[in-house]
């Protein structure tokens, strides 16, 4: 008991049970149902988060998925205080952001992909001077964040440039670096990458990298990006219908859901010579795809076993697609 006790000490977030409920206008379709939404409107109870449990330790990069509606932002806004569970308490380094969000924001970076916290109307810079304010940054710690923010996201180019001017990627620089400036030790990323071409998406990548290493900023990112969780993620909770359905290392996701691997045969002549250990997949012209199973045979014996029946001009081998695990996880089932 002991132990289990120092553990969640460790914890630097700690979601216990949450449940999120909305009320809500239950609408018909057409006119009709419309006047009737209007006129005698019937409520109904929406369950967005239910009874979600995790904790993450110090200088974990998490990544939060789930399908569109799973409840990934809800959850996000809740830890981040910005909406109160119905039940369940969440603490982040000890402290509930609802009975105390003060406190919590105070050691809480948030960035929304998709909404700024930057003001509209002012120069990037005069923003972060405002932001300086509010936290109460002392001068030399805000030098010190802003340099450090420079040498990672060349953010001194752009000070000057009002925040109406920016471009979606760096708007999202000056977020980031926004999102910093009180040195926080817990980071919440929402969509990050979001619409992002390929070299704004590798810098904002480089900063999580970089800010993970360097001050060892604990970090939950939700993202529909999967380039984003192959980089960057140590862990994966995947989220479906308000509930966690997996939760691990990327690697212990594959073996639980996709423990195969896929042997790409080219043939010398158009044909397709069956296993009994393994399945065809795929076929064009002479290449044969077959998908095996680690635990019934290894790559090499299977290519053996063809060998002897049709002659192999090449071979290949590929893991399970990210792409494909996450979709099966969504489902909830294990590969064929």
């Amino acid at each position: 008991m002991g132990e289990k006790e120092s553990e969640t000490t460790m914890s630097v977030i700690e979601v216990n049970q949450i449940v999120k409920e909305f009320n809500v206008v239950k609408r018909e379709k057409g006119l009709k149902g419309s006047l009737k939404a209007l006129i005698k409107p019937e409520r109904q109870t929406i369950k967005a988060v239910d009874g979600i449990s995790f904790c993450v330790e110090k200088g974990e990069i998490v990544a939060y998925i789930g399908p569109n509606g799973a409840g990934k932002s809800t959850t996000v806004k809740m830890m981040a205080g910005i909406l109160t569970p119905t039940s369940g308490e969440i603490l982040i380094n000890g402290v509930s952001p609802h009975k105390n969000r003060k406190k919590v924001v105070a050691d809480l970076g948030v960035v929304f992909g998709q909404r700024t916290q930057l003001n509209w109307d002012l120069r990037l810079g005069e923003s972060f001077e405002l932001l300086k304010r509010i936290y109460q940054i002392d001068e030399a710690t805000y030098r010190a964040n802003l340099k450090t923010m420079n040498e990672i996201l060349a953010i001194d180019e752009l000070l000057s440039t009002p925040v109406r001017q920016l471009s979606l990627g760096q708007r999202m620089r000056g977020d980031l670096t926004a999102a910093m400036l009180h040195s926080p030790s817990v980071l919440f990323l929402d969509e990050p990458t979001i619409g992002l071409d390929v070299d704004a998406k590798n810098a904002i990548r480089k900063f999580i990298k970089d800010i993970n290493q360097s001050r060892k900023t604990t970090i939950v990112l939700t993202t529909h990006d999967l380039g984003d969780i192959q980089e960057l993620c140590n862990r994966v909770i995947i989220i479906n219908h308000g509930k966690v359905i997996e939760d691990g290392s990327l690697n212990d996701l594959i073996e639980k859901i996709a423990p195969f691997r896929h042997l790409i045969v080219d043939y010398y002549a158009d044909i397709a010579p069956n296993h009994p250990k393994a399945k065809i997949v795929d076929k064009a012209d002479t290449r044969v795809t077959y998908r095996f199973w680690k635990k019934d045979i290894t790559a090499a014996r299977l290519i053996e076993d063809l060998s002897k029946t049709v002659q192999i001009r090449d071979v290949s081998l590929e893991e399970a697609d990210i792409e494909d695990i996450i979709s099966i996880a969504y489902k909830g089932k294990k590969a064929d």
